[in-house]
């Protein structure tokens, strides 16, 4: 007789029957039919992220940028190269060149400085108008981006202009402060009133990026119209109480002769193109009314 209690003895066979159903053909083949279902959705899954990582890889923007060289033969005649940069958020068009030249083409030659809109050596004419390259952004301009030298001065090369004219033409004007007294103290400071700061905060804001002499047709077909950076920057002292009198009437003197303040048609060209938003055309007008009060006679 058995001493073991019925129900154990009725749960064993079923045990044994389960272990037999599990280790059969049918039973393995059902397993290896979900890893291999495990092993395509991991595939799969992975296989989605590596076509989402690539496509991100591939949002690039398509930049034409000028290119001319007078030192190399085979490039003295001007071309456009084309380049397609990643693009990442908040790019500038300086990040998209020097992206080119460090992964593409190291020859190519641009100027670049601070990255700051503080500088003003990366003024470029892109999509044509005349830009900061560290200031435009890609995402807002269309594609192709044309990436160019700036227009009516000498090109050097590839997007380097000759600037040596428009230097020579700010210190036509003397861009110097130059008043008739000190303070008696060394270490006093001379003092302006706000409200005379206020005329001219805006046009000390010129950072000499030559955009605005680009810009104008008359400096394009005058060699010696002084332009409206150095207008600008005539206006700046000019209209500083703290300057001498007789430097003022000095540089009225020179603003007003034949190829200064006369020559503007008040185009608005050069306040377009500013990047740091200085009214220049509204400042060589101001000019304009005090080279006539200044010959005013009433006797």
């Amino acid at each position: 007789m058995s001493t073991q209690p019925p129900q154990q003895q009725s749960e064993e066979p079923a045990a044994e029957q389960s272990a037999d159903a599990e280790s059969t053909p049918a039973a393995q083949q059902r397993r290896e039919d979900k890893k291999a279902a495990d092993r395509d959705a991991r595939d799969e899954r992975q296989a989605e992220k590596d076509a989402n990582e690539a496509k991100a890889n591939e949002d690039t923007r398509e930049i034409k940028v000028f290119r001319y060289d007078p030192e190399v033969e085979e490039k003295q005649e001007p071309r456009f190269d084309t380049f397609h940069v990643p693009f990442t958020k908040g790019m500038t068009v300086l990040d998209a060149v020097i992206y080119a030249r460090d992964q593409f083409d190291p020859s190519l030659t641009f100027r670049h400085s601070c990255r700051q809109a503080v500088c003003g050596s990366d003024a470029f004419f892109i999509n044509g108008q005349q830009r900061l390259g560290c200031k435009t952004q890609i995402s807002e301009l269309e594609e192709p981006i044309r990436i160019e030298p700036l227009p009516h001065q000498d090109v050097v090369k590839d997007l380097v202009v000759d600037m040596d004219h428009f230097y020579e033409e700010m210190e036509a004007v003397d861009p110097y402060f130059d008043p008739d007294e000190t303070p008696d103290g060394e270490l006093e400071e001379q003092r302006q009133s706000r409200q005379n700061r206020e005329k001219v905060k805006m046009s000390t804001r010129c950072i000499w990026c030559g955009a605005c002499f680009s810009s104008c047709n008359i400096a394009a077909g005058d060699n010696e119209y002084l332009g409206p950076a150095a207008l600008n920057k005539a206006y700046r002292f000019a209209m500083d109480e703290r300057e001498g009198d007789q430097k003022t009437q000095d540089r009225l003197e020179t603003i007003e002769q034949e190829h200064g303040v006369w020559r503007c048609q008040t185009q608005f060209s050069c306040t377009n193109v500013c990047p740091k938003d200085i009214p220049l055309t509204e400042h060589i007008q101001e000019l304009k009314r005090e080279a006539v009060k200044k010959n005013l006679k009433f006797w």
